[in-house]
């Protein structure tokens, strides 16, 4: 308890900082309070969206996603293929520059492809079908493909993390879990290393000399990606109610994931503004560790599942506002072109608890200790595992739950120790709800054992129907194949959906210019 008044106390004494502060009210200067602290800076080694927004600010892509979510040149100025479609030239823009002033080669982006296509789904994919990758000359990256690769556009345009951002070769380590130390992109902001307080705040600086897309107006990635403000500081303040407050005064100019019971005070305020900017909503869902009891078990994972009511979760998360609460969720993203319903009356929302009690034993739960991790400091995340634990003391677990900030929990999730050895059960979890468009962004849905997601499952049919969609010659082939997935992911229980819901961001009305989609500081202006 000490632990936790402590955090809670915090945030007044930052507040009152900002408030001295000598950027306090000056328009070049943009405060936000993100959704968690920054605990991993490398954009390769987390799917944390907080890193994932770090990291559009200081690197860039080779392409990006336009306002339709389609793939256009941004680094590049553009491609061309062979007849047959096995052989890719990219031709990057010229006069770009990283941070250090170094010219962006060829061959920087190459290695940088390289590094991420070790660690991320969608790129073991485009390697797979890859023979050769290779930069003949400083403005020229090459794909020799065994096979034609279609996608090979949208896997460089990904957005959802880890993302290909293009980084110097010189600061790639040679062992692909080896974090880089320096933030050296070429992005519209530069990453101000000396200002981070870990657990307080980062902050960047505008790039003078970034060279922005001349590609069209600006996307859901793609630019052209202009600094309009000096200078963004990121103000970590756990407490909800002193962001409001701080909010209010001016000290900060911009919210991003406000608690929804904080949204009727905030809208009562004629000098903030409530919008909810990303359409396709905030994805929650309960993560499960498949190599260690009790989750190792799928009959037991499956009778989890089967007590599983959404409406609960969601109306956790999403506060009383039906508006901000969305409906059942599967697989994929609803309305999205994969999205069905096929197999959830998996989520039959049961409440005979002996019943399921004793299914449970009779499945092979003996007693053991369950951890579940939960972050105080996300809001969603917060509530669905408040929603989780109470479920799993209903059913009987021997439950321990392990409170910390996000930021903590991130770290200790990468653990695959046992439970007695620092590691964990299951864990509330939420994300843009883009990251569930489909398979080639979807970070939960590989089922490869220990190279799979956080959460390691294993099953081979899920495997199969994976690389079965990428082969699929059309979209309704591909839907077809996404259908019979979430059949067999209600079946393996990978993970557990647990609704979606619209969460607003909350801005001072001086705030001007921000974009739709994930959380983006370029073109935002501040009066």
């Amino acid at each position: 308890m000490l632990r936790r008044r402590t955090l809670l106390a915090a945030p007044a004494i930052v507040s009152a900082g900002l408030a001295r502060s000598a950027y306090a009210q000056s328009p070049a200067t943009l405060r936000i309070v993100p959704q968690a602290d920054l605990a991993i800076l490398d954009p390769t080694l987390t799917t944390a969206t907080v890193t994932r927004n770090h990291a559009f600010m200081v690197f860039d892509t080779l392409y990006a996603l336009d306002a339709a979510g389609r793939p256009v040149p941004e680094m590049a100025a553009g491609h061309t293929t062979s007849d047959d479609g096995r052989i890719w030239t990219i031709t990057l823009r010229p006069g770009m520059r990283f941070h250090d002033g170094a010219p962006i080669l060829a061959s920087d982006c190459t290695a940088s492809l390289v590094r991420w296509a070790r660690r991320d789904p969608f790129g073991k994919t485009l390697m797979a079908a890859t023979e050769a990758l290779e930069a003949p000359d400083d403005r020229t990256i090459r794909f020799r493909l065994r096979a034609p690769f279609p996608l090979l556009p949208l896997a460089l345009a990904k957005s959802i993390p880890s993302c290909p951002m293009m980084m110097p070769a010189r600061i790639i380590p040679p062992d692909a879990a080896a974090p880089v130390t320096e933030m050296v992109g070429s992005g519209p902001f530069r990453f101000l290393a000396a200002e981070r307080v870990p657990g307080a705040r980062v902050a960047y600086a505008r790039n003078p000399d970034y060279s922005p897309s001349p590609h069209g107006a600006p996307g859901l990635s793609s630019g052209p990606k202009r600094a309009l403000v000096d200078r963004v500081e990121w103000h970590v303040i756990p407490d909800p109610a002193t962001a409001l407050a701080a909010l209010r005064r001016g000290e900060v100019d911009w919210w991003e994931r406000p608690i929804p019971d904080l949204i009727p005070a905030a809208r009562a305020d004629r000098a903030l503004a409530v919008e909810v900017t990303n359409t396709s909503g905030t994805y929650a869902f309960v993560q499960l560790n498949h190599l260690h009891p009790p989750f190792d078990n799928p009959a037991i994972r499956r009778i989890l599942l089967s007590a599983i009511d959404q409406r609960e979760f969601t109306q956790a998360a999403g506060g009383s506002d039906p508006a901000l609460q969305g409906g059942q969720v599967g697989l994929f993203l609803p309305g999205g072109p994969m999205a069905s319903t096929a197999g959830l009356e998996a989520l039959a929302a049961r409440t005979d608890y002996p019943a399921l009690r004793a299914e449970l034993a009779a499945a092979g739960y003996g007693g053991e200790r369950t951890v579940l991790l939960q972050a105080t400091d996300s809001p969603v995340n917060n509530a669905v595992s408040e929603v989780m634990a109470d479920l799993l003391r209903k059913l009987g677990f021997n439950l321990d739950t392990v409170t910390a900030d996000w930021a903590s929990v991130v770290q200790r999730r990468t653990s695959q120790a046992t439970v007695g050895a620092g590691g964990w059960s299951l864990f509330g979890v939420s994300a843009d709800g883009d990251y569930f468009a489909d398979p080639t962004v979807h970070p939960a849905i590989r089922a490869n054992g220990r190279q799979a997601w956080i959460g390691w499952p294993t099953s081979p049919r899920l495997e199969a129907l994976f690389a079965a969609w990428f082969a699929a010659p059309d979209l309704p082939t591909r839907q077809s194949i996404a259908a019979d997935m979430q059949r067999q992911a209600m079946i393996d229980v990978p993970y557990i959906p647990a609704g979606q819901v619209f969460l607003p961001t909350i801005h001072r009305r001086t705030v001007t210019g921000i974009l739709p989609g994930f959380t983006k500081f370029w073109n935002v202006a501040k009066a």
